[in-house]
This record gives structure tokens, C-alpha cells and sequence, in this order.
């Protein structure tokens, strides 16, 4: 079978080996499409934490069912499932708190273990989800959706409460949208009029602001000076990161979803003054997963997915998808093959 292996950073291959074979408690399955992540950028690009190369990447799978034993979740082969690509132990202080996401010993696919850019993957039952009512771009953008229901469910938000979301790459426009359906009202922030025009026309965002000196003075004009009880970082810039807190309200929280690979200060006054709460959102849970499959039909899924190529044609594409101003939110890979 064919896969892509990410040989170092800046380097893909197209190569070949022998399909997997299943394990006791396996699935054995087909990638029909791979959803390209922040994740897979940052690791062609050389720039990602917990990361050693060489890796097959790709985690936001869409895949069938080739071979499965008896389990409890009543998949078969031939079955649309969801992949939730965290492996975690099940026996660390995090797993038997229900925190699994953040497990001691976490494996990622296509971070910590090789993804899903390959045309067969042997994974556990119990990370699958049945999926046979969705299509297959909306499968392979449940996982970025989910990572941004993590962060809704994390930050406490309620319906009325004012939401500032820094970043509009594909898990800020996740997160836009999952606080506007919990009922909060929402500020984009981009330094991208491109993405921002997108955040409001395309998901309905309340309010855009364009990222810089004048974003502070917007934010408290849209706010009638009481600013955000919410501020999610999902830029994983540094500057943005280190900014997020001044948009926040006297008592308000701040989550980190964006992962700046270094270190972030700030002020220890002004953030105490707030009595700040921070809170880091990382992965989701099988939950956060649920949740998303659920309300999936009010996500514009044919306006997110911007790109889509063949994994043939894969490599070629890929460095075009680094620059925002390609027009690229969200991209895909096709791996299955036609009949």
C-alpha cells in the first residue's frame, strides 16, 4: 500500500510497504480522506513540540471499516467511523480522572505515532466512532471541531457572555462557531481580513476586528468598556498570546488553545488585578467528539474545506498551504482509491 512519510522538516516521500495487520481489539481501516491540521504544518515546517521525524502524519480522519472483531459499539465492516486519535493508558491520575486528553503517556497519531496519511491504519475499537449518517469531509473535520468544543467546555462559557477568539485559522473558526451555538456573543481576531471577512460572512460571527493597535480601543467600544469574560488564544503566536489578557474582563478567563513552542510572559499585576483564570485546553475527549458529530449539521462544512487534492498530488501542494494568503482554511487529502 501507498503512504507519505515526512522525511525531515521541508521533505515529504511517496512511499510504499505492506498493509498493517490487525491486533486483538483492532480495527483494521481504509483512509478515504485526511484533514491537514496546524499539527502537520508545523511539523513539515520543522516547528513542532513533541515531535521526532521521520512521521507518517495526519490525524483528522475520514475511514471505513476493512476488518473488526465483536465489540460493544456495534460497528461492522464496511462502517463510516471517526477517529479519535489520542491513545491514551487508561491508568494515570489524568485517565482515571476522566482526563484522558491529557493523559501522562499520550500517544498522538501522525504526532507520536504514525498518522493516517497511508491507505490502510490498524487502531484501538475503542477510539472509533460510528459515522455512517456523515460524509466524509465532515468526518475528516470532526477532530479540529472537537478540539474546539474541549476549549467551549473548558472555559465554563454560558449563553449571553461575550467570547473574543484570537486566531482564525481552523480551530478559532471552530470555537467561533461552537460559542455562538452555546449562545455567546462572539469577536474575531485576525490580522487576516481574508479569514475575518470569512468569520463573519460565512459563520456569522457578531464582530471582526482586525489584530493590532487599534484592536484593544474596538474591542472595548464593542463591549461598552466591560470587554470579554472569554478570551480563547487559537493563534499560537507569541505577541497574540502574551495580548489575550487585555481583552479580558475583571474576573474573566483566558484559554490557551493555541501551542507556542517557548515560553510566554506576563505582567503579573494586571493579570492578578483581574483575578485572571487560565486555563490550557489540549485535545478532546470522546465527549467533546459526541458533541460535535451531534450539532455538525449547523457547520458550513463545503465553505471550511477550501482545499482538497488527490494524495498523489499531495507533495506538490503542500508548501502553498503555509500561506494564509493562498486562501487556505481548511485542507484535504483523498486517499481512498476508485473503484
Amino acid at each position: 500500500m501507498k503512504y507519505i512519510v515526512c522525511e525531515k522538516p521541508g521533505k515529504f516521500l511517496l512511499k510504499e510497504k505492506e498493509p498493517p495487520v490487525r491486533k486483538v481489539n483492532e480495527a483494521l481501516l481504509q483512509i478515504n480522506k485526511v484533514g491537514i491540521c496546524g499539527t502537520d504544518l508545523h511539523a513539515y515546517a520543522g516547528n513542532q513540540a513533541y515531535f521526532e521525524y521521520p512521521k507518517i502524519l495526519g490525524h483528522e480522519l475520514a475511514s471505513e471499516v476493512l476488518e473488526i472483531g465483536k465489540n460493544d459499539k456495534g460497528i461492522k465492516v464496511g462502517d463510516k467511523v471517526v477517529v479519535m486519535p489520542y491513545i491514551s493508558c487508561g491508568v494515570c491520575y489524568a485517565c482515571i480522572i476522566g482526563k484522558n486528553n491529557c493523559c501522562e503517556n499520550l500517544t498522538v497519531l501522525g504526532v507520536h505515532a504514525d498518522g493516517g496519511m497511508q491507505e490502510q491504519i490498524s487502531v484501538p475499537i475503542d477510539v472509533l466512532l460510528p459515522a455512517n449518517h456523515l460524509s466524509d469531509n465532515q468526518i475528516a473535520i470532526v477532530e479540529p471541531l472537537a478540539i474546539g468544543a474541549h476549549a467551549i467546555r473548558r472555559s465554563g462559557i454560558v449563553s449571553g457572555e461575550t467570547a473574543a477568539v484570537v486566531g482564525c485559522g481552523p480551530i478559532g473558526i471552530g470555537i467561533m462557531k461552537l460559542a455562538q451555538i452555546a449562545g455567546a456573543r462572539v469577536i474575531a481576531l485576525d490580522t487576516n481580513e481574508q479569514r475575518l471577512s470569512y468569520a463573519r460572512d460565512k459563520i456569522g460571527i457578531d464582530y471582526v476586528v482586525k489584530a493590532g493597535d487599534n484592536a484593544l480601543a474596538e474591542v472595548s467600544e464593542i463591549t461598552d468598556g466591560d470587554m470579554c469574560a472569554v478570551v480563547f488564544d487559537a493563534s499560537g503566536n507569541r505577541s497574540a498570546m502574551e495580548r489575550c489578557p487585555d481583552y479580558m474582563s475583571h474576573g474573566g478567563r483566558f484559554v490557551l488553545v493555541g501551542l507556542f513552542k517557548g515560553e510566554l510572559t506576563y505582567f503579573h499585576p494586571k493579570v492578578h488585578a483581574k483575578e485572571m483564570t487560565l486555563l490550557c485546553s489540549r485535545n478532546a475527549t470522546i465527549e467533546d467528539f459526541e458533541h460535535v458529530i451531534s450539532i455538525l449539521d449547523q457547520f458550513p462544512t463545503a465553505s471550511f474545506i477550501t482545499h482538497n487534492v488527490s494524495f498523489i498530488e499531495m507533495i506538490n501542494h503542500f508548501d502553498s498551504w503555509l500561506d494564509v494568503e493562498s486562501g487556505v482554511i481548511k485542507a484535504t487529502v483523498n486517499f481512498k482509491l476508485k473503484n
